[in-house]
């Protein structure tokens, strides 16, 4: 039923932002050279690797790491970058990702293919069995501003109590985040 959910909200997502996609892309190849996707290696349901597309909002020659490891993230962003992020459209292209099955809705966010702490302590709470999300509960409770001890926490709490509703109510809480712009700190 959650497949079902996730793929048809996905596509009819898809169909009415297509305009919003165009200009975004538009947007993003104007303003830094560079491709408009940035596809970044994640980890997915049980641990297997995946290719995950985001409006490119960092510049071609970013260190392929958590923007919070990096010295001065600000100095890598494209013009447009932080804009993208504060208002969460980077995160479109991620539809297509939904539409394949690599991602739902709502999970836990994907890990990048190297952050070991972060997945190996979700390994340990079973987390890794979920199919990562466009958001989750971890994103409506601190999104990049949470610890990854914490994240994880929040994360596992999702996993015992995830369900349909408890879903839907992560959706609408995550639209209040974005529309507010809560919890982005880069």
């Amino acid at each position: 039923m959650k497949r079902l959910f996730d793929f048809s909200l996905a596509l009819l997502v898809l169909i009415l932002t297509v305009p919003l996609l165009a200009l975004v892309a538009l947007a993003v190849r104007l303003t830094s050279p560079g491709p408009v996707l940035y596809w970044s290696d994640r980890v997915g349901k049980n641990n297997k690797v995946f290719n995950m597309p985001k409006f490119r909002t960092m510049c071609t020659n970013t260190p392929a790491v958590a923007t919070h490891l990096l010295n001065d993230p600000d100095c890598y962003l494209t013009p447009i970058g932080k804009f993208l992020r504060k208002t969460s459209l980077d995160e479109l292209p991620q539809l297509y990702s939904i539409l394949k099955g690599d991602m739902s809705f709502v999970g836990p966010r994907p890990a990048l293919f190297n952050q070991d702490d972060l997945v190996a302590l979700r390994t340990e709470k079973g987390i890794h069995h979920l199919t990562p999300g466009l958001t989750g509960w971890a994103q409506i409770n601190g999104r990049d501003e949470l610890p990854i001890p914490v994240k994880v926490e929040y994360d596992a709490y999702y996993l015992k109590k995830h369900s349909i509703l408890f879903d839907l109510k992560i959706l609408i809480l995550t639209g209040i985040k974005v529309l507010r712009r809560d919890g982005v700190s880069h």
